[in-house]
């Protein structure tokens, strides 16, 4: 009993903290991002530090369904420690973009089951659950091709990737520019395809970022690329 309120009480600590560092003009922001946090991002860090890994105090976090909770939770808990059953629940609910895109990079790339989870939910009806498949799957394009079929995932983002909603759109983005970049012999169709459906074509880049536009990341990535060789 008393470990549950022992454990109740650091919940409520942590809350407390992150409260307190609620700011509108940060909740602002996140939320025309779809995300429902106000807390900039090196001082929640700064919270989630002095707890170290502590997966049970993680899952506690997480729990609470609160979003910047569950950002300190996924930078406090231990990544190989989650089964595939708790990652497949944990990305359906993640819900929030931020919460989303941490859980997949800083838990589930480094879990034994991403391969597993990769191939189950390439092929999810949800299409957030696809994105992270997707994801995985650039993940493995860049590391570990090995085995992947890079020209029949080239066709899918080629008849999928115009109309998928927002989230997945990206993550197919992003496998279609990251197999243009490291795989030479696809280069002229990752670039074509991009040339031809134009998604984030306009999207707005900050200067000295580059651009999303598959085509100008390939290209700019590549140029890069060939100057490190030189």
């Amino acid at each position: 009993m008393t470990d549950t309120i022992d454990a109740d009480a650091r919940v409520a600590a942590i809350l407390g903290e992150l409260s307190a560092l609620e700011d509108p003009r940060i909740r602002a922001v996140n939320e025309r991002h779809g995300d429902d946090h106000g807390v900039n991002l090196t001082k929640l860090r700064a919270v989630a530090k002095p707890l170290k890994t502590d997966q049970d105090l993680a899952l506690a976090l997480w729990a609470t369904g609160d979003t910047a909770a569950r950002l300190v939770a996924l930078l406090v808990c231990r990544p190989k420690a989650f089964d595939a059953a708790a990652l497949d629940a944990m990305i359906r609910e993640a819900g929030r973009p931020k919460v989303h895109d941490w859980l997949v990079n800083y838990v589930i790339k480094k879990n034994p089951h991403a391969e597993e989870l990769r191939v189950t939910w390439m092929d999810d009806p949800d299409p957030d659950v696809r994105s992270a498949g997707w994801a995985l799957t650039t993940e493995r394009v860049t590391k570990n091709p090995d085995g992947l079929d890079l020209a029949a995932l080239l066709d899918t983002v080629e008849s999928e990737m115009k109309d998928a909603p927002g989230r997945l759109q990206r993550a197919m983005n992003a496998c279609l520019a990251t197999i243009g970049i490291e795989h030479p012999d696809l280069w002229d169709r990752a670039v074509g395809i991009g040339e031809r459906l134009r998604v984030l074509e306009d999207y707005p880049t900050s200067p000295g970022c580059i651009s999303p536009y598959a085509p100008v990341w390939i290209r700019e990535m590549v140029a890069r690329k060939g100057e490190r060789r030189r």
